[in-house]
């Protein structure tokens, strides 16, 4: 009975006795929210060492998940050893993000196909031309919020970058219908656009979209007020796969323009006027009448 108990001693396996490449990194780890990766670097040393394993090969890195609570240090350390990466997401690390921390990763990783810098307001252009010179497979990119943007970090982005997909400029106030203009005439594949929140942006900046991007989907205007009708035809001339537009707040933009558009289906973010005033007149007398639409 002795033996038995030594034998099933010696046969006891532990977590960190598996194989760490072939079994750990691949089956089990990459469940793991990165979150909780990096809560078991501080269980041992062993533990540490295997995390950097699984860190050194991932291919999804998104910080949104753990956010300003993760030091520069930190990670710095985790993204070392790593030129695999497919998607990085920064949002929400705009408290300690900046070109100093971000170089180095991106340099190392020519792989990327989705990088998301929304909110990281302590970056600067130098980090957009990084990304456009080393990662010219990119698909998606996002830039909401980030004012550094100009024209000739954005031009360098499409010279560099032709296969791009989906950019959202969303507040990058400094960009102009010249810096649009070159973009769409370079990234032809373009499905998905923001340029909201941009008083900059004009009619012709989103016609040439509209006649460069002929697979456009999804169009985001919200906020920019000198976009009228004329460029909105064009739009529903051009772009027979458009599913989304928004033109909230963009006031020269008038039903007669977006009917068309809705008769296709296309997801419009302004209701149609007398949804609106039924809406106002409930809010006003707390109850709306009841109308038929359809006639």
């Amino acid at each position: 009975m002795l033996n038995m108990d030594e034998d099933a001693l010696e046969l006891k396996c532990h977590l960190l006795d598996l194989p760490w490449e072939d079994v750990l990194v691949p089956h089990i780890l990459c469940h793991l929210p990165l979150r909780h990766i990096a809560s078991l670097q501080r269980v041992s040393k062993q533990f540490q060492a295997l995390i950097q394993v699984y860190l050194a090969n991932c291919r999804n890195f998104d910080l949104s998940q753990i956010g300003s609570c993760i030091p520069k240090e930190a990670f710095c350390t985790m993204l070392r050893d790593n030129k695999v990466l497919h998607n990085l997401s920064l949002h929400n690390c705009a408290d300690w993000v900046t070109d100093k921390e971000l170089l180095p990763v991106i340099g190392q990783n020519q792989h990327l196909l989705r990088v998301d810098m929304r909110g990281c307001v302590r970056l600067t252009r130098h980090s957009l031309v990084a990304v456009s010179l080393s990662c010219v497979q990119l698909q998606h990119l996002g830039l909401a919020h980030c004012e550094w943007v100009d024209s000739l970090s954005l031009r360098s982005l499409a010279d560099h970058c032709g296969g791009l997909q989906s950019i959202d400029l969303t507040a990058c106030r400094q960009l102009k219908d010249e810096a649009i203009c070159y973009l769409a005439r370079k990234c032809l594949r373009l499905r998905s656009l923001s340029v909201a929140v941009n008083a900059n942006i004009t009619d012709e900046s989103v016609e040439e979209v509209a006649k460069h991007c002929r697979s456009l989907e999804q169009l985001d205007l919200t906020g920019c007020l000198r976009v009228g009708n004329q460029s909105i035809r064009t739009v529903a001339e051009y772009c027979p796969k458009l599913q989304s537009l928004k033109v909230n707040h963009c006031h020269n933009v008038t039903e007669s323009t977006l009917d068309p558009l809705r008769k296709r289906n296309v997801a419009i973010d302004v209701e149609q006027p007398l949804q609106r005033a039924l809406v106002l007149l409930q809010d006003v007398v707390g109850f709306a009448p009841f109308i038929n639409l359809q006639i």
